[in-house]
């Protein structure tokens, strides 16, 4: 079982995989200047959870092994499961600075119990069974898993079936005895270069007709046919340069191209093969959970927004000015937010008829909602806090230079040395307009799924009737 970052480190060496970054090929992860940051957030669930202190936040016990495993493999178990599940989520957040990319796969694995177990209740299956024995060597071995759900789409104008090109979505391909062979690509895929496993869900609700895209399954992420190519940051070839200061932060994030060319899939691990009307229901309880995560991690990272703003204010020599202050005030006003909205879908959560609770999916679209605006708001307010030096601040080496490093030692100075607002303002820019940015910015927006997403899944649960019957009965309208 792993349970360190060396033995974590170890176990993705061991796989042998097809990864592509700019053009070359990527031997090992855990050491890449592009992946490495990436690796080491990851790494932190594991150590995180070795503190005595985090134990009620990162330990859960297993209902299926019957022993306490990580809550990255934890299928909730109640509503405080699902409030420590937040909780840990910020505690990370403010420990890396970044997208920490495991909960993509505990949303995933939670997703696949309740539903899972429906279809078997419906259709006589074994995808229940299959995934439970897929989940104990997740939980024996604490493997990380990657959650892949957007497909490339083609013209979203057409449905899966009705693409040009059919590999737009992905697909069986082929089927015999043993298993089936599907074809596509995954894009955005976060964090899948630190997973042993990935698992595979739909994209969208199926028609009848669309059989063959109704699928879900799991496959190591070494096998026969993967190709992962690393999507680009905002000024990610800082990090091929050796520097610290100029990279902002030791964590990141990363989001890859998952293409699966003719990959085979042992029928045991398929979790769902053509089940149209279930897929549907698949995509909307993970996007459920995943939008209940934004309001753990999103908001630790707004902690250490808000400690930098803060720190930026303070080297200026302004930080107790009045107009700062209210700044800071809004921040956390909006980062709290978002945090209470997590809680709240958390503690009004419901048990499905697997055992696995379930979030509130109306404030979980709430609490998403609110991500895709309130993280943008908290930027410009650092920003504005950090001041223009923020984007035309010379680069490390420079100020290691010989001749003009004692030049910007003496001018970038100002309430506290120049090295150490530089460091500050190369945090901020590294969260609002760098690396870090792709998470909590533009990923804000899109990740588990654009704004209209959730107003739609927000107008289907409003209950608009119901509310319509309240006012008529105050206002003396007869039904």
């Amino acid at each position: 079982m792993i349970t360190t970052r060396d033995e974590y480190a170890a176990s993705l060496r061991a796989l042998r995989r097809k990864v592509y970054a700019m053009g070359q090929k990527v031997e090992d992860v855990t050491t890449h200047p592009l992946t490495r940051p990436s690796f080491l957030a990851v790494a932190e669930t594991y150590e995180q959870a070795r503190d005595p202190e985090n134990e009620a936040l990162f330990m859960a016990e297993s209902r299926l092994i019957g022993r306490k495993v990580n809550r990255f493999v934890h299928i909730h178990g109640s509503t405080d499961d699902l409030v420590a599940k937040v909780k840990m989520q910020r505690l990370l957040g403010q420990v890396t600075g970044c997208c920490f990319q495991r909960c993509v796969g505990m949303d995933a694995l939670n997703a696949l119990h309740s539903t899972t177990y429906e279809v078997d209740e419906t259709h006589g299956t074994q995808y229940h069974q299959r995934f439970l024995a897929f989940l104990r060597r997740v939980q024996e071995d604490n493997l990380v898993c990657g959650g892949a759900m957007t497909d490339s789409k083609g013209d979203r104008k057409l449905r899966p079936s009705q693409q040009e090109d059919p590999d737009m979505y992905v697909h069986v391909v082929g089927q015999d005895k043993a298993g089936i062979v599907v074809r596509g690509a995954k894009f955005h895929q976060t964090g899948t270069l630190n997973a042993h496993e990935v698992i595979v869900m739909p994209t969208t609700a199926m028609s009848p007709e669309e059989r063959d895209y109704a699928i879900s399954f799991a496959v190591p992420t070494d096998a026969e046919g993967l190709v992962f190519i690393l999507g680009r940051q905002p000024s990610d070839t800082r990090k091929l340069e050796g520097e610290t200061i100029d990279v902002g932060s030791p964590y990141g994030g990363h989001e890859v191209m998952v293409v699966f060319n003719d990959v085979f899939v042992p029928w045991e691990r398929v979790f769902l093969f053509g089940e149209t009307e279930f897929a549907g229901i698949l995509v909307e309880r993970f996007a459920a959970y995943h939008r209940q995560s934004y309001g753990g991690c999103k908001v630790g990272t707004g902690d250490v927004l808000i400690g930098a703003a803060a720190l930026a204010a303070e080297l200026n020599g302004v930080g107790s000015v009045s107009h700062v202050v209210d700044k800071l005030v809004e921040m956390t006003h909006l980062n709290e937010t978002m945090h209470a909205c997590g809680l709240a879908c958390s503690t009004q959560g419901r048990p499905t008829r697997s055992g696995a609770y379930m979030v509130d999916p109306l404030l979980a679209n709430v609490c998403k909602l609110n991500v895709t605006r309130f993280p943008y708001e908290m930027a410009r307010l650092a920003e504005d806090l950090a001041g223009g030096l923020l984007v035309t601040m010379p680069s490390q080496r420079d100020l290691d230079d010989p001749e003009v490093g004692p030049l910007i030692r003496k001018y970038v100075k100002a309430h506290g040395p120049a090295v150490d607002r530089m460091r500050v303002l190369r945090l901020i820019e590294y969260l609002t307009t760098g690396p870090g940015g792709a998470a909590y910015r533009t990923e804000s927006m899109h990740g588990a799924g654009s704004p209209q997403a959730q107003k739609i899944m927000i107008g289907r649960l409003a209950g608009f009737e119901d509310k319509k019957r309240l006012a008529k009965r105050l206002a003396g309208m007869e039904e």
